[in-house]
């Protein structure tokens, strides 16, 4: 089933899952949301399993006609999201109508919105996963972001029902532009001095125009290595963070490679992984370290608010 037709396309919006998990020893990025929390908020606020394909969203958001009735969800980034000119709620479902245009105005908080119909955005299955990787041109729709007049369908098309979902309050995150990263240092902390240590533990770092999907280049104090390293290329997960020889730190993010050369001082525990995922161009970044057992304790804490979050929805009578 058709589900809205691409008036404009913003200025980023491809289609995501939760990633493409497994296929990392062939040298595969695992993509997907970049804020699995708000993702997996949006599909569950319209009935859908929490890795059913939705659009994401960047900074400055489509306009897209509906081209049957539906039930949507927006969360994550405050876009200004407005229906035939009026302004919507985020966080909870949304009924819209054939021919009902869907658009978006300023950014007010965050980068990254996600955008959940119900029955799932259809698209090939690749390697296990939706997800877009515009690098390798494959996943998503047609492997690209979206443009003018694509015409989006329909994964599962299910009955609209005439009521829905909203995220209590006070689950619903605010992101500002400012943000405090936990991480664990390693795997490659030694290869940095005591002063370089104490300088990317204690310095803000401003995330520059050099970012996105694949990384997050940082400006602020050089941390200092010790000598001039070499080191073979070995792997590299999300949230790793990179110091090349210009001292400056590189957070690796969702669509970056698989392997590396340069030093690793750090890896970014998994739950700020997706706030980082709200960070855009001048937002500031404070590093502070965690032991590897708070990290553990914190990725359960996450899964479980995740596991949890359905039972917590609040229902709600839609107009038809």
């Amino acid at each position: 089933m058709k589900l809205c037709r691409v008036i404009k396309p913003g200025l980023f919006t491809t289609v995501q899952d939760l990633g493409r998990r497994g296929s990392q020893r062939y040298g595969m990025p695992v993509s997907g949301a970049m804020d699995s929390y708000a993702f997996v908020a949006a599909n569950l606020l319209v009935g859908n399993s929490p890795n059913d394909a939705c659009f994401e969203i960047t900074l400055l958001g489509p306009e897209l006609e509906f081209l049957a009735n539906s039930q949507i969800a927006i969360t994550g980034a405050a876009l200004s999201p407005v229906v035939n000119g009026e302004e919507v709620v985020c966080w909870q479902t949304l009924q819209v109508h054939k021919e009902d245009v869907l658009s978006f105005g300023h950014p007010k908080d965050g980068c990254r919105a996600y955008l959940a119909a119900r029955g799932g955005i259809n698209s090939p299955v690749v390697l296990g996963s939706r997800s877009t990787y515009i690098r390798g041109g494959f996943g998503g729709f047609q492997g690209r972001q979206l443009k003018m007049e694509d015409v989006i369908e329909i994964c599962k098309p299910s009955e609209v029902f005439k009521r829905g979902f909203a995220l209590p309050q006070e689950l619903i995150p605010h992101y500002g532009s400012e943000v405090n990263v936990e991480v664990v240092l390693g795997p490659q902390s030694d290869y940095f001095t005591e002063k370089g240590l104490k300088t990317f533990l204690s310095n803000v770092y401003k995330v520059t125009a050099e970012s996105d999907r694949m990384g997050y280049r940082l400006e602020g104090s050089e941390v200092e290595q010790r000598g001039s390293f070499e080191m073979v290329s070995d792997a590299i997960p999300a949230g790793a963070v990179q110091v090349p020889r210009s001292g400056k730190p590189i957070i690796v993010m969702r669509d970056a490679q698989t392997t590396g050369g340069y030093p690793k001082i750090a890896v970014v525990t998994t739950p700020d992984i997706s706030r980082l995922g709200q960070v855009k161009p001048n937002d500031k970044i404070l590093f502070s370290k965690v032991s590897l057992g708070k990290a553990q304790i914190r990725l359960l804490e996450f899964m479980k608010t995740l596991s949890q979050m359905k039972s917590k929805l609040v229902e709600l009578s839609l107009q038809s």
